[in-house]
């Protein structure tokens, strides 16, 4: 016996839920946890609260309040530029005259990856979700087992992932994924990433042997992250076909691909790296040679400025939160225990900056006349290569664990090597941890630029 008028839900009042405000709490916890320093998910949970709270009209007007707050902040323009910025990526061009808009790539039909160490793990799970058939190779059959059942291990992880998908991954047909020991395998592929230790006489080793057992126009990639590519590609018969293509840690995951070019590599070379990175779905960036390249050249200064401030009174849980609280995703000191500390330190041997290769007399904290850090290289003397032992800058549950936790012997050891070396602690407030490390970084981007080995700053950011 109603009148069957129109009944407007957003003229009823907003029904009252039981636990709201308890509800509400946990659920902003979450979403500053989930998404630190970032604006948008924080308005969102703002509006929602504004529509649980408000009659509909009041709740709509705050939405756009909110909206309009979003629109003209800081975080949407550079949002808006890294969105372009990975665009205009796609137009790469070489101080020699080569581009995008003339070289072709050719096709890759099967591809190889050389090192089932983590990176060679993390490259081959990218193959395989690419959907591009290839063969796994090890120096020996103990090697090759350990590197399977990781990689096994991955591929089963990101099918889950996947599950309910149109695409399922194939990787137990043996041709589309071939483990092996033997060389000769690789006679018919298109492409060969190379993916072994941070060692110059293995790689050319390894791309001395592929020069040879490779058809002509194969592709040769090292997966270096700051070898000088000419040196390896002046072991091959084919320097032309020599390129850098640097993944980052873990391969599978992370999107950016660096493709480093050396003084011979053809442009069709170029082309096809930049092709690859398309088809792993990563952006491909393409840069000069030099040591370290961009990503990690720029690196150096900005983890050498953290490390100098805990010579000078700092903690690495203090320089890890100011950094991530400014917006990057992990702070220097928890990204070095990831990594590895390990890797840094056979690169600082290699270039004869820290063992027994030094020359007697060599002031501890003095490199080439430049200030330097033994910190580090003591850490690794100690056996802490952060996450894999379980001990780094920061403790962990295990070797292997993901949670860092603060380490009271390592506060100990700064203090004692501050004593040692007559290094007198002083504090060191946020503002100037952030300006060190920023401002080294962005120093570094401008040498790069300046010395051409990036063509544009969207190649750097």
């Amino acid at each position: 016996g109603q009148p069957l008028g129109p009944r407007r839900l957003s003229l009823k009042p907003v029904p009252k839920v039981p636990d709201m405000e308890a509800f509400l709490r946990e659920a902003l916890v979450k979403v500053k946890k989930q998404a630190r320093g970032c604006l948008a998910p924080e308005l969102c949970f703002q509006a929602v609260r504004a529509a649980a709270e408000r009659p509909f009209a009041e709740g709509v007007r705050r939405e756009r309040e909110l909206f309009q707050v979003l629109l003209t902040s800081g975080q949407a323009r550079a949002l808006q530029y890294a969105f372009f910025a990975e665009r205009a990526v796609r137009r790469w061009a070489t101080p020699g005259g080569a581009s995008w808009s003339s070289a072709a790539p050719q096709p890759v039909r099967k591809a190889a990856v050389i090192g089932l160490g983590t990176m060679g793990r993390g490259i081959v799970t990218s193959l395989v979700k690419a959907n591009i058939p290839l063969v796994a190779l090890e120096q020996d059959l103990e090697y090759l087992n350990k590197g399977r059942k990781a990689v096994m291990l991955l591929l089963e992880r990101e099918a889950m992932k996947m599950e309910g998908g149109a695409q399922t991954l194939d990787f137990h047909n043996p041709a589309r994924l071939q483990f092996t020991v033997d060389f000769d395998l690789l006679r018919d592929v298109d492409l060969v990433i190379e993916a072994v230790f941070e060692n110059m006489a293995l790689k050319k080793e390894i791309f001395h042997k592929l020069s040879k057992i490779c058809k002509p126009g194969a592709l040769l990639c090292t997966n270096t992250s700051a070898l000088n590519i000419d040196e390896i590609a002046s072991a091959t018969s084919c320097p032309q076909q020599v390129i850098g293509t640097h993944f980052f840690s873990p391969a599978h995951v992370m999107r950016l691909l660096e493709i480093i070019y050396g003084r011979h590599t053809s442009p069709t070379a170029i082309a096809t790296a930049m092709q690859l990175a398309k088809a792993l779905k990563k952006v491909g960036v393409v840069v000069g040679n030099c040591f370290g390249f961009v990503g990690n050249r720029m690196m150096f200064p900005y983890v050498q400025q953290a490390v100098f401030l805990l010579e000078e009174g700092s903690r690495p849980e203090a320089v890890d939160q100011v950094l991530e609280d400014f917006g990057f995703k992990i702070g220097p000191f928890r990204m070095s225990d990831l990594a590895g500390l390990d890797v840094g330190w056979r690169s600082r041997k290699d270039q004869g900056l820290t063992g027994p290769s030094l020359p007697a007399g060599t002031p501890a904290r003095q490199r080439h006349g430049q200030r330097y850090s033994p910190l580090p290289d003591l850490l690794c003397e100690q056996g802490r290569f952060g996450q894999k032992t379980g001990r780094g800058w920061y403790q962990y549950e295990k070797a292997g664990g993901r949670t860092a936790t603060p380490d009271p012997w390592l506060h100990n050891f700064l203090s004692q090597y501050r004593d040692t070396h007559r290094i007198k602690t002083r504090f060191i407030d946020q503002e100037e941890i952030l300006e060190r490390c920023l401002f080294s970084l962005i120093n570094e981007g401008f040498a790069i630029l300046d010395e051409g080995i990036a063509s544009g700053p969207e190649h750097l950011d």
